[in-house]
């Protein structure tokens, strides 16, 4: 039977590119809120993200954390560049705020990306979060579906997107050929480098390629998880 399609999970909330009326940022506000309550995991990096007291906090614990429709106001209020709700609504009412947030207006003249997440094909979610745990020290961030479909490991600011599918989507043999990297990873330092692929040779890490210093001034490793995925982990040659 054909596997149905399910649609992915997403990391951030849909901000308007113009100011919205209070009612609509109300709703807003109490969507987030229930979103809080039924635990899905996507809202819990817009609360670290917007609200300070919960900057340092695990998406598990942000969840398990109080959370109240006032909070979900502030975090609205945040988005939209406001330190709180009261000055939003006050914002709301001043007819010069409304002229500059028109949408014909450019509020902004480029924007910022700020972070990327790959996404590696596995075959056995169980399998490759256990390996990314127990081999690489990463830690499950997330997981989405009955059983899980999708999920999200990290390791210090590393994310790591994982999709399950029904058989590899790129053939060993080629990508063993080609070299055809999943995702390339860096550390800051030639000694981190070093730590890094030690730690993980006496994980028993399989290595596609081991340490290596390359003519471009870099050192780096290549480890094949699970799945016949390249992960690339480089640093400074010194």
């Amino acid at each position: 039977m054909a596997r149905r399609r399910r649609a992915m999970p997403t990391y951030d909330l849909i901000v308007e590119a113009h100011m919205p009326n209070l009612e609509n940022l109300k709703k807003q506000a109490k969507l987030i809120l229930r979103w809080h309550r039924e635990r899905h995991y996507p809202v819990a990096a817009q609360i670290r993200e917007h609200l300070p007291r919960f900057l340092n906090m695990p998406d598990s614990e942000i969840l398990a954390a109080s959370f109240k429709l006032s909070d979900a106001q502030e975090l609205v209020a945040r988005q939209h560049g406001f330190d709180s709700w009261q000055a939003m609504k006050a914002g709301l009412l001043t007819p010069s705020l409304k002229v500059k947030s028109s949408p014909s207006k450019a509020v902004l003249s480029k924007a910022t990306i700020v972070s990327a997440e790959p996404q590696l094909f596995v075959t056995d979610m169980k399998r490759s979060c256990e390996f990314f745990r127990e081999k690489l020290g990463f830690s499950l961030v997330f997981s989405y579906g009955k059983p899980p479909y999708y999920a999200q490991v990290g390791r210090d600011a590393v994310r790591l997107n994982l999709r399950c599918v029904e058989r590899p989507v790129i053939e060993s043999t080629v990508r063993d050929r080609e070299e055809l990297l999943s995702v390339s990873m860096t550390v800051a330092t030639a000694d981190e480098i070093k730590l890094l692929f030690l730690e993980f040779q006496s994980a028993g890490v399989a290595f596609h390629q081991k340490l290596k210093k390359q003519p471009w001034g870099a050192r780096n490793f290549v480890v094949k998880d699970p799945d016949a995925n390249l992960l690339l982990f480089a640093g400074p040659a010194s």
